[in-house]
């Protein structure tokens, strides 16, 4: 049992890692981008046709793409620059600390975003990330907000072609909303005013004043609309594609694929929100959460190029000659900052949007997953510890530390039983001796030593049982925050959401050559500083113990830290540089434990021995 306790629980670990090898990288498929042709126009097609929508009268609500102005049109024009198609219309400025770009008076859109505090790669001097580009670009993405009518009715409401005058002076800023006025010259006139806080969030106010002579009913509508099926990172741990949460039925998440089998998804439901995700960025409608909405979530194809939408009615409101109607929308566009966004959680959750707006679930824009109770304190740690020393990299070797000492009185039970089980090995080697054929006797021997020693053989377990969740946790707080994108550690590493970006085999950058552009074996050559370093402390780690008697033992301890220094190698440099430090965590913390129960030390004599076996190898 003892002989065998080790390569079992090797065998265990390797297939762990495999497994999340296999669900993380290989078998999650980027799902091919379409190509991007032009669709003019602002809203996708209806699935049903406009014509047998019931009038409004009847208690029957038209559907928003059917009868919301526009409806988009196939078109074979190629697409033009982004500065041109914002040029082709005047424009209000947008202009906040976070966020620049304009509204289009043509329509009423809000269709050209820029982040202007994250930036394509790492270079401070890259392009700001473009979240909104207009119809008639390569990839258009808007929100727009207005009022339907009824299939058949006669109201002149503002379409795609409704150039609206600007009332307000100046840019929209969080200071100065923007008013718009549309007349239809049949009695109705619509007013728009539009605010934006110095985060990511539009406040809509719509209004209608019937001067007419009769009454109008209208239905306010929002939605968001996106043609081309986006580049995704495709795996399995991260959700993108279209999101929302929407009362009792709960989150919806329907990947690009999903909605394009599905083609249309309604639901009907109070205290909601949906919207478009990325991995790091996302649009978001926020109606009021005592609203009744009838939500949707669509893909259609206009022309070659597959659009998606989200949106959503609200119930018919009756304009009587000389009233007013109203209709209120918010819209969040930009990064999914965690303090912006908000998280739920009963120790130190950041509130953001989600509690200053009392939304339900906002903070499922950020994909947690559904260990949310592991990897959100993870974040929240590590925020905490950013925000104490500025750097993320620092924060990850605290908490580890951190939850070293959380779990120490365990650790320290299991190094204290894998020291007493060192203690007891010249016992069970004269077990061997004394019944070198009966196995059987052996078992029992070795057990009754167990039992007498107070000894749980499978103790060694714990330690990497307790480090497998944390692992991949953090992985999975690297791979979905956008606070760890781009963010620095010291020397070469600069993102610790993405790998180390040094690599042996071209003597790091010495050589000016990628080696994982090679044909066939390419992409086994990424091995840089950081996973060479994670391999060396865990050989030391499995070198604190005695050399296994068996052979087979041996050779898997021998392998193991190998395989794992190019396993790991593509995995982000924060995590990498986690587990070296955790490595050299254990090796000091089992060391201390080991001498404190009155057991030889023996790392640097088996460091020695190991290199003269080498040594004698190759005289022989």
């Amino acid at each position: 049992m003892t002989d065998n306790r080790n390569t079992i629980l090797a065998v265990i670990l390797s297939g762990l890692v495999l497994l999340g090898w296999q669900y993380f990288f290989n078998l999650p498929q980027m799902e091919k981008q379409r190509a991007a042709q032009l669709a003019q126009g602002q809203m996708t097609k209806p699935a049903q046709d406009a014509a047998n929508t019931a009038a409004p009268q009847t208690g029957a609500a038209p559907s928003p793409a059917a009868n919301a102005p526009g409806a988009n049109q196939p078109s074979s024009a190629a697409p033009v620059s982004r500065d041109t198609a914002i040029a082709s219309a005047p424009r209000v400025r947008i202009e906040t600390p976070r966020l620049i770009g304009s509204i289009s008076l043509k329509g009423a859109r809000i269709d050209d975003l820029s982040l202007v505090q994250f930036r394509d790669t790492v270079d401070p001097t890259s392009p700001a990330i473009v979240l909104y580009s207009p119809s008639g670009t390569e990839s258009p993405y808007y929100a727009e907000f207005g009022w339907v009518a009824a299939s058949g009715s006669a109201v002149k409401i503002p379409d795609q072609n409704t150039v609206w005058q600007q009332e307000s002076i100046g840019s929209l800023t969080p200071s100065s909303p923007v008013t718009l006025k549309y007349d239809n010259g049949d009695g109705l006139t619509f007013h728009r005013t539009i605010a934006i806080d110095d985060r990511y969030l539009f406040t809509i106010k719509d209004e209608v004043s019937n001067v007419g002579n009769a009454p109008v009913t209208l239905y306010p509508f929002a939605l968001i609309s996106r043609h081309g099926t986006p580049k995704v990172a495709g795996y399995y741990i991260l959700h993108e594609g279209l999101i929302g949460y929407l009362g009792d039925h709960g989150l919806q998440e329907l990947g690009y694929k999903k909605i394009d089998d599905a083609k249309e998804v309604k639901l009907t439901a109070t205290n909601g929100w949906l919207g478009i995700t990325d991995k790091y960025w996302a649009s978001a409608l926020l109606p009021d959460t005592r609203a009744q909405l009838q939500a949707r979530f669509s893909s259609n194809l206009v022309g070659a190029v597959r659009t998606y939408q989200t949106d959503y009615l609200q119930d018919a409101q009756t304009i009587a000659i000389g009233g007013t109607g109203s209709a209120n929308a918010r819209l969040f566009a930009g990064a999914k900052e965690a303090s912006v966004v908000g998280i739920n959680f009963p120790i130190g959750g950041l509130g953001g949007y989600n509690r200053q707006l009392e939304l339900n679930h906002f903070d499922l824009l950020i994909d947690w997953g559904w260990f949310y109770f592991i990897t959100k304190p993870m974040f929240l740690a590590l925020d905490f510890f950013y925000h104490l020393f500025g750097n993320f990299g620092i924060s990850i070797l605290l908490v580890t530390v951190l939850v070293k000492l959380l779990f120490f009185p365990l650790a320290n039970k299991s190094y204290a039983s894998m020291a007493k089980m060192k203690s007891v090995q010249p016992q069970l080697a004269a077990l061997k001796e004394r019944y070198p054929d009966d196995k059987v006797k052996q078992q029992q021997e070795m057990m009754e030593i167990y039992k007498k020693e107070k000894i749980n053989p499978i103790a060694g377990c714990l330690p990497v049982a307790l480090q497998i969740p944390v692992f991949f946790s953090l992985y999975k707080v690297l791979f979905v925050t956008i606070e760890m994108r781009h963010a620095p550690f010291y020397g070469w590493i600069k993102d610790l959401s993405a790998p180390d970006p040094t690599n042996l085999f071209n003597l790091f950058g010495l050589l000016h050559f990628d080696p994982t552009q090679l044909p066939v074996f390419g992409s086994y050559l990424a091995l840089g500083v950081w996973p060479i370093i994670m391999g060396i402390t865990m050989w030391f780690q499995f070198k604190l113990n005695p050399t296994p008697p068996d052979p087979t033992q041996q050779m898997i301890f021998s392998w193991m830290p190998l395989i794992f220094t190019f396993m790991l190698a593509g995995f982000p440099a924060g995590l990498v540089i986690y587990w070296a430090w955790n490595n050299l965590l254990s090796v000091v913390q089992q060391s201390f434990i080991m001498h404190r129960n009155g057991v030889k030390v023996e790392l640097f004599d088996n460091v020695k021995a190991a290199f003269a076996s080498k040594k004698a190898e190759s005289k022989t």
